[in-house]
């Protein structure tokens, strides 16, 4: 008996032992699809229980297409299939309008966080319609297990149909069920009109109405529909089609170009150099009805042939195009020619003479041949001739100059100089050779202009020399000069000759002009061609008059009395004019003014020799007068020519007043008024200053050597022959790096003031740009402007920065001139627009183009106001008749004959849960209306999206 019991206890044992194994193995056992929902629900558990504030610091990822949705992913297994479940949430608890980008499913079906399943494949869509079921079904009981009452979407069909299924438990005994597809081609016309669109949301919910015939549905509708402006491409395909032959037949000459065309920037200041491709590449307007209830299709009927202008809120984005924030080496402008200009600055210290750079028997020119090209004669020809094409007015120099311009040592704008090197820039893509092949037929043509005393173009021959410029104008102003005093020569022998008929005379009066030619080509000016003194002392305001009183001047009776009476009988030659009261020490004649020669002009590299001069012998004031030697001698002869019998104290008294000494009552200074305090008594009394009564004083020996000759019959002090072939030699053998740094400086400032022409409206930011870039340029460009540059210096690197500062700064003005152009009616749009794209661009302008971050683009929303909209309307211009065939115009709402290019629809109908047939009494917490139905559609006549959702019950 004790045996069979202890038998019966251990075969007892083990059988609970077998039924412990037995319940194991059935949780061991479940099947692969029921552990895929644990999984899923284990990980929506997880995401419930962080929340987004917790999701984000584990690294939810944020979506570039929307300012405020993240997601989180997971993989799932199931099977030999990976699937990959998406969590999108949004961080504000406000309810997105759908104005404001909003994902793909949140559009389509109103949701606000929702979760997608799809598999990890190349498509990354289910093609199985019972797969995509059963995944569909995992997730919602996987959901429901979780209390949560997310959306679920697995995507299905194709890819190209953006389809999708989904769920969503209501919390309640109903169930949310969503479809989205697309006809991507061949659309009903039925579905291209509102009317169809209406009824075919009917048709969903209608066929369970007993008396839907007669029933009017309350359905509420909001619209939202698109217009795109025409781009430049589209606005111009006419003149493309219109120029194809032209251009065809033009492709023999080089340079030639549709001049019918019209281009967006023909009349903006740098279209004479390139053409700027539109930063605007179209606008996008967005116009939104207000949400209305539609009872029937002819309600339909009428919208859709309402005005975009009634409706309640327009919504205007700028479409810029995507290269305008970065640098892919397409963009033309000045900014990228200076870059060039700057690496031909680089290369210019290889050679000691322009000619090495064009000679074939340079060393490095098998290297210059195969990297650079000259461009062909007819190009250099058709350069020469814009630069040397006489205008009869002179341009304004300082026209539109900014404040800044000439803190920078370059060229005007408009001069001569200036000219070439913009041309230069664009002659042969501005490689060394170009500019050195075009630079010495600039040379040549220069040297002609001076042999046949021809005027050189676009330089003011008005007798000034500008020293603010850079060293090269100053020459060409200087040459200038000489040339219009050289044809007077020519002239003046003309009419010597045309004066005598007989051969001998004119034999003698060509001896004449020849021997003046020989005394450094002389010539016999009248005397209204001169100037008066430079110092302004032949001015009634520069005129210095002193009382008269007994002289101190030791002067014999027989010093008076021994005058040469002939002196009185003397005629008067050169006088501008008595100076007041003044008298002549010796006679008792009033002083007079001369008339004299223009001090000799004398450019920056003729000042700098003088300082050199006298910082070598050192100043003092006899050395002084040897420099001006020559001016004071003009001036002296003038003087005794029109004061006969005048001393050396008389011209010290009009010409250096200060050394003049008088007596205690003249020395009070002179009077306000010329005559106020002067008397007539004579001689007047003073002596001479210290330094003009010391022994062996030089002014004192060029008074004594001085002859009595008005200026109008003296040797010019400017010998424009000498002075003439003095600019052309410096011009022909200059050195390559000097001829390169004065070409920068003027490039920078010639292509910086044909920008700052620009008309771009009041932007501030856009002239504070322009500023900055000035200074920046002056600062920059200082080291070439006292050549200070060598072949290892920083500066070229500056300079290339400086490039890319030019780049940015040039963008934004094109930019603000495009912008300024359409809405010059209302600046408010274009500055709105602007400052926010300045905004957007500013933290790229302190690097390089090359790294500006391309994947974030400009977005940029407006609202018009009331007034505005006409004005943002005439930007769709009523398409030609080219354009009007090739678009069919299908849908309604059109606006200026422009159909919209995307219509967005939201259907949706209310029922009270209460009233529905579906409701129970118990459940109370939903007597309230609700959306059972939902519809959107997005499309065009060609392409159609439909996105329904209906709440059913389970």
């Amino acid at each position: 008996m004790a045996s069979s019991s202890k038998a019966n206890l251990a075969e007892q044992d083990e059988g609970e032992e077998a039924e412990e194994i037995e319940h194991f193995n059935d949780f061991t056992l479940a099947s692969s699809w029921e552990r895929f929902i644990s999984e899923i629900e284990a990980t929506c558990r997880q995401w419930l229980a962080d929340g987004p504030k917790r999701l984000l610091e584990k690294g939810a990822v944020h979506l570039d297409s929307s300012d405020n949705i993240y997601k989180v992913k997971s993989e799932l297994k199931n099977a030999a299939k990976i699937y990959s479940m998406e969590y999108y949430f949004e961080i504000s608890g406000k309810i997105a309008d759908w104005n404001c980008t909003l994902h793909d499913l949140q559009l389509c079906f109103g949701v606000k966080e929702f979760l997608v399943i799809s598999p990890q494949s190349a498509s990354g869509v289910v093609l199985d319609a019972p797969e995509a079921t059963k995944l569909l079904s995992a997730v919602s009981i996987a959901l429901a297990n979780c209390s949560s009452l997310w959306p679920a979407f697995v995507p299905v069909h194709d890819p190209s149909r953006k389809a999708f299924i989904g769920i969503q438990n209501m919390g309640t005994i109903f169930t949310r069920r969503f479809e989205a597809d697309r006809i991507g081609s061949q659309v009903p016309i039925k579905f291209m009109h509102l009317e169809g669109l209406y009824e075919l949301f009917v048709s969903k919910f209608a066929y369970c109405m007993s008396d839907h015939s007669m029933h009017l549905f309350r359905v509420h509708l909001l619209m939202k529909l698109t217009y795109q402006t025409l781009s430049n491409d589209e606005d111009n395909y006419d003149d493309i089609q219109e120029a194809d032959t032209e251009n065809a037949e033009s492709e023999t000459s080089p340079g030639c170009g549709n001049p019918n065309r019209k281009h967006w920037d023909d009349d903006c200041p740098w279209n004479e150099w390139y053409s700027a491709e539109d930063p605007v590449m179209r606008f996008d307007l967005v116009v939104t009805w207000s949400e209305k209830v539609v009872e029937s299709s002819l309600e339909m009927a009428e919208m859709e042939n309402a005005s975009p202008h009634e409706a309640e809120k327009w919504i205007l984005a700028p479409n810029l195009y995507p290269n305008l924030d970065s640098s892919k080496g397409d963009r033309i402008g000045f900014a990228s020619q200076l870059h060039l200009l700057v690496n031909a600055l680089e290369m210019s210290f290889e050679a000691p003479f322009i000619e090495d750079f064009v000679s074939v028997e340079n060393p490095g020119s098998d290297n210059l041949e195969s990297t650079m090209v000259i461009p062909p004669p007819t190009v250099l020809d058709r350069v020469l001739k814009d630069l040397f094409l006489e205008d009869p007015q002179l341009p304004d120099f300082a026209k539109d100059e900014h404040k800044s311009s000439r803190a920078i040592k370059g060229a005007p704008v408009e001069s001569l100089f200036a000219q070439f090197c913009l041309h230069s820039l664009w002659f042969g893509n501005c490689n060394i050779r170009a500019i050195a092949v075009l630079w010495i037929e600039f040379v040549q043509e220069i040297r002609w202009h001076w042999e046949e005393s021809q005027p050189l173009p676009k330089i003011p021959a008005n007798g000034s020399i500008d020293l603010a410029t850079c060293l090269i104008n100053q020459k060409l102003q200087m040459l200038a000069i000489c040339i219009g005093k050289k044809r007077e020569l020519n002239e003046e022998f003309e009419d010597c000759i045309g004066t005598k008929d007989d051969a001998s005379a004119n034999m003698e009066k060509m001896q004449e002009v020849n021997k003046v030619g020989d005394e450094s080509s002389s010539f016999h000016a009248r005397s209204q061609a001169f100037d008066e003194k430079r110092d302004s002392l032949l001015t009634p305001e520069g005129f210095k008059g002193s009382k008269t009183v007994e002289s101190k001047f030791s002067a014999n009776a027989q010093d008076v009395h021994s005058a040469d009476k002939s002196t009185l009988d003397s005629i008067r030659r050169g006088s501008a004019g008595p100076v007041g009261s003044m008298k002549l020490l010796k006679l008792c004649q009033s002083l007079h003014a001369p008339f004299t020669q223009s001090a000799p002009l004398m450019t920056e590299d003729m000042h700098e020799e003088r300082l050199r001069a006298i910082e070598t012998f050192g100043f003092s004031f006899n050395f002084s007068a040897q420099l001006e030697r020559e001016t004071l001698s003009s001036d002296m002869s003038a003087f005794k020519a029109a004061n006969p019998g005048a001393v050396f104290e008389d011209f010290i008294r009009w010409y250096s007043p200060r050394d003049w000494e008088n007596d205690e009552s003249e020395a009070k200074g002179p009077s306000t008024d010329l005559t106020e305090g002067m008397n007539v008594d004579w001689p007047p009394q003073g002596r001479l200053s210290r330094r003009m009564s010391e022994s062996g004083n030089f002014w004192r020996k060029i008074w004594d050597e001085a002859p009595i000759l008005p200026a109008s019959e003296q040797k010019p002090l400017l010998d424009p022959n000498r002075e003439g072939e003095k600019i052309l030699h410096y011009l022909e053998t200059m050195q390559p790096h000097q001829l390169l740094e004065q070409m920068v400086c003027s490039a920078f400032r010639a292509s910086a003031d044909t920008l700052n022409q620009t008309n771009y409206g009041s932007l501030k930011e856009m002239d504070t740009k322009m500023d900055q870039l000035y200074l920046t340029m002056a600062s920059t460009l200082r080291p070439l402007q006292v050549n200070l540059l060598s072949n290892t210096s920083d500066t070229i690197e500056d300079l290339q920065r400086l490039c890319v500062v030019f780049e940015h700064v040039e963008k934004l003005l094109i930019l603000a001139a495009s912008l300024h152009r359409r809405f010059r009616q209302v600046p408010r749009i274009s500055e709105a627009i602007f400052s926010n794209y300045y905004n957007f661009y500013l933290p790229t302008m302190g690097i390089g183009l090359a790294d500006v971050d391309t994947q974030k683009e400009f977005d940029m929303k407006l609202q018009p106001s009331q007034n505005e909209r006409q004005v943002v309307s005439n930007m769709f211009t009523p398409p030609t008749a080219n354009q009007s065939w090739r678009k069919v115009l299908s849908m309604g709402n059109h606006l200026n004959g422009h159909e919209p290019i995307l219509r967005e629809i939201i259907f949706s109908m209310h029922d009270n849960a209460s009233d529905n047939h579906y409701a129970s009494s118990s459940h109370r917490d939903y007597q309230q209306d609700t959306e059972t139905y939902r519809m959107y559609t997005c499309g065009t006549s060609n392409d159609l999206r439909v996105a329904l959702s209906i709440i059913s019950y389970d």
